[in-house]
């Protein structure tokens, strides 16, 4: 399951890519053990197992970030991811009760029960308790032959028909049905002809000539005053005079201090630079003070501005951004500069240049479509591009840059809007609104992407709905299978 987000081996198939089929066949093997339980417990604790190992295995970069830079004891970092894992992993176990309980109902409703049963699961993981759906079965399918339902129903959606597949091919091997595969072929040709056979749901709205940042600097050094700020200050400084293009983005808090902590002048040079001529730039930087509070900002430089423009970061990073009640104790533990930081808004106003309507996000918050997708209540003020500034250098050289990569693909493809990404150590890259890399960065040197991006108008169906329900929808069509599949009479024993 893991390796289909992202193959993690460098053999056999390109390191990073997503293997869509791997994945189907992943969940089609736990359906299939799932009807060999002799009891609804036995499931709950299979589904358990099993999604505890699949998520150590997608998020076991943590422990880079709590071992390496934070200083936690390695044996503590390993037991805090298996602590997350299974607690997140419970909502899965749920999900397979849930299809042991109604796997002997007519194979339609089998079928579309696991589906609904799923997803429910990784809704939940992705939005409750501020979320953290990384790794959801949907990103695998950012190529294949689903990829063409995904302006329509999302990650989730996706997600969702993927699970469906895997039970109809589990269900279809036991002989159960002779119509599933007549039903998967279906699906799977439309997705295959759709792409050609339909208009696109976005319409190109001009360019944009852009140069992304990447400075690598050292995570242990980062916020190291004799070392890694004064090699981001000059870095980024240079980068940021030095550049041509109509845009130029810094990740996340390139600049590594506050405005008024910066050295005499700093401000006043890096503003002053692009109040004049015909540039703009977006810069990561930490905002505020201790009488207002402190934000994770991208601050937006153009000429003739009248006040300075500010996107806050809203989704926060528990222990890194603000520390969960009752968990003091575990963050003392860490040696991390945490911050107290203040959500900003959702849906907050895109920074307008240039024709275009740039839309910022911050870290993982692209992992959340239905926040990004909060700015499509109104089509004229949507945004036009999407642009993800990152520092995940917390990570090291591993699987999550190639996971993050895929999360920024997803919603592309949901919107139909490209999305740039300057980051630290990668991956620092220019998408499409296919969900195309058109130029990236190799990942963990200090560089310079120079490219064009082409903004686009329009709204997908998927944007439509998300914006004024949210994942309501989804929810309400999940939970009515269900309901429906348990009204049904049984057929026989599986």
């Amino acid at each position: 399951m893991a390796a289909g987000t992202a193959w993690p081996f460098d053999a056999g198939f390109p390191t990073g890519a997503p293997l869509w089929g791997l994945q189907i066949l992943a969940l089609a093997g736990l359906v299939w053990v799932l009807h060999h339980c002799n009891h609804w417990r036995s499931a709950a604790g299979l589904g358990l197992v099993f999604a505890t190992t699949w998520l150590c295995a997608t998020f076991w970069w943590l422990h880079i970030s709590m071992h390496t830079y934070a200083g936690l004891h390695a044996l503590l970092a390993a037991l805090a991811i298996l602590a997350l894992a299974l607690a997140l992993g419970m909502y899965y176990a749920g999900a397979c009760a849930v299809y042991w309980a109604l796997r002997d109902r007519r194979p339609i409703w089998a079928s579309a029960s696991f589906a609904a049963a799923w997803t429910m699961a990784e809704m939940a993981r992705g939005t409750w308790l501020t979320g953290f759906g990384w790794g959801a079965v949907g990103y695998a399918h950012v190529t294949g032959p689903l990829v063409a339902y995904v302006p329509w129903l999302g990650a989730y959606g996706v997600g969702a028909l993927a699970a469906w597949l895997s039970a109809c091919l589990v269900l279809w091997v036991r002989g159960k049905t002779v119509w599933l595969p007549l039903g998967v072929s279906l699906v799977v040709a439309a997705g295959i002809v759709a792409p050609s056979a339909l208009p696109a749901w976005s319409a190109p709205a001009g360019t944009l000539s852009v140069t992304l940042l990447q400075g690598n600097v050292p995570q242990d050094e980062k916020f190291q005053s004799g070392s890694g700020v004064p090699l981001a200050l000059q870095w980024y400084g240079d980068q940021l005079n030095r550049s041509t293009t109509q845009l130029v983005v810094a990740p996340e808090t390139a600049i590594p201090l506050l405005p008024q902590d910066l050295p005499e002048n700093y401000w006043e040079t890096l503003s002053g630079r692009f109040a004049r001529g015909d540039q703009a730039a977006l810069v990561g930087i930490p905002w505020g003070n201790m009488a207002q509070g402190y934000t994770n900002s991208v601050i937006g430089f153009s000429p003739r501005q009248q006040t300075l423009w500010r996107y806050d970061k809203h989704h926060l990073v528990p222990f890194g951004e603000f520390i969960p009640p009752l968990f003091k104790w575990f963050t003392q533990m860490m040696n991390i500069p945490l911050g107290d930081f203040n959500r900003g808004a959702v849906g907050q106003a895109s920074y307008a240049w240039k024709g275009q309507r740039l839309a910022p996000n911050i870290c993982y918050e692209d992992l959340f479509g239905e926040e990004l997708g909060a700015r499509f209540v109104d089509p004229a003020q949507a945004p036009t591009i999407f642009v993800n500034a990152s520092n995940i250098g917390w990570f090291g050289d591993s699987i999550a840059i190639d996971q993050h990569l895929q999360i920024s693909r997803m919603r592309a493809l949901e919107f139909e809007r490209p999305m740039i990404r300057a980051t630290n150590t990668g991956a620092t890259a220019i998408i499409d609104h296919t969900g195309r890399v058109t130029d990236a960065l190799p990942r963990h040197t200090r560089g310079v992407l120079v490219g064009t991006v082409q903004g686009r108008i329009g709204t997908t169906p998927f944007a439509w709905w998300v914006a004024r329900f949210g994942l309501w929808p989804l929810w309400i069509l999940a939970l009515a299978i269900v309901f429906i599949a348990m009204r049904t009479q049984r057929t026989r024993a599986v």
